[in-house]
């Protein structure tokens, strides 16, 4: 199978999840400036997820435009990234509504860390069904930009329980070192 049907599903999922994150925010009671205070902490995570979303969005057209043909584990692999992409408006809502607390931002980072892993995995059998000679399995070959972002999702979760805005700083951070797409595969596909 080619990979626009993959891509357009995985595109109708990520707008579900984007227009599900933001019908998540309540309009504030009042109708001064400062009624905007009480939400600030839920745009803020809002923000944040929607740019994560959109990391993921890009990456993986970039992943999926060196693909050639999709199969029923790449299939499946896709499935749970979007598992744990679906997870965003859950964990952005209850860590903004609860002003960054421990429990919320350790969530909050799970997920990230499991969205990291799913997108790993699915890059796995990408690779393993174009086979490591091909564009993306050349590409994809150094792998330590992934293992680094996993290994401070990981820290963010832990650190959650021991001051959680090192955690939500360390979730900045990554997400500004992944906002500018793969430029590996985009060199490749040129």
């Amino acid at each position: 199978m080619k990979t626009g049907r993959l891509e357009a599903f995985s595109d109708g999922v990520l707008a579900i999840i984007i227009t599900i994150m933001v019908l998540e925010m309540k309009v504030p009671q009042g109708t001064d400036m400062y009624a905007l205070l009480p939400v600030l902490p839920v745009f803020l995570t809002y923000l944040g997820s929607f740019i994560y979303l959109g990391i993921y969005w890009n990456n993986h057209h970039h992943l999926l435009q060196a693909t050639n043909k999709v199969n029923g584990s790449i299939l499946w692999a896709n499935l749970n990234l979007l598992f744990w992409l679906s997870l965003f408006p859950f964990v952005t809502g209850w860590m903004g509504e609860n002003h960054f607390q421990q429990n919320p931002v350790a969530l909050y980072g799970i997920v990230l860390l499991l969205a990291a892993i799913a997108y790993k995995i699915l890059s796995h059998y990408v690779i393993k069904s174009e086979g490591r000679e091909s564009v993306i399995g050349k590409v994809l070959q150094n792998n330590k930009k992934e293992y680094v972002s996993m290994a401070l999702y990981a820290s963010g979760v832990v650190l959650a329980f021991v001051e959680p805005i090192i955690s939500v700083a360390i979730y900045i951070f990554m997400a500004i070192y992944w906002i500018i797409p793969d430029r590996r595969i985009e060199k490749e596909l040129k």
